[in-house]
């Protein structure tokens, strides 16, 4: 049987790469399916008439780390979202969401991965742009 100093320093090396990397949101080894949280750079358009908004007008949010799970929130109601790639998603604007002139708030929400690893973030919700609805 072998003396616990044997394995003192292994258990300790593991112990500080856990504390390392619990603070990295990006895809590790002991994050398993962690993603990072979604980040928006801009709309296209991010002006629009409500005329527009009637008739039902494509919105394309760009931006990164998008996933096929990501969806456009507006005002905090989520819309049905195509995942064009990891920097575009597109969404059709409607009078049930946006429903008089004004702006709007946009976020990208993207649900959390497996991160039941001690430290480890997954998924999130962007910072907002605002839409402006004359």
């Amino acid at each position: 049987m072998k003396r616990i100093s044997t394995y003192l320093p292994s258990f300790a090396m593991l112990i500080c790469a856990m504390l390392i990397l619990q603070a990295c949101s990006s895809l590790d080894p002991l994050c398993g399916s962690a993603r990072p949280a979604p980040d928006i750079a801009s709309l296209s358009p991010s002006s629009v008439t409500f005329a527009q908004v009637q008739q039902g007008l494509v919105m394309t949010v760009n931006g990164t780390h998008f996933v096929a799970s990501s969806v456009v929130q507006i005002n905090g109601t989520t819309l049905t979202t195509t995942v064009l790639s990891s920097t575009q998603l597109q969404v059709a604007l409607s009078d049930a969401v946006i429903t008089t002139t004004g702006t709007a708030s946009v976020t990208v929400n993207t649900p959390g991965g497996n991160s039941s690893s001690i430290g480890c973030t997954s998924g999130g919700t962007s910072h907002a742009l605002t839409l402006t609805i004359t």
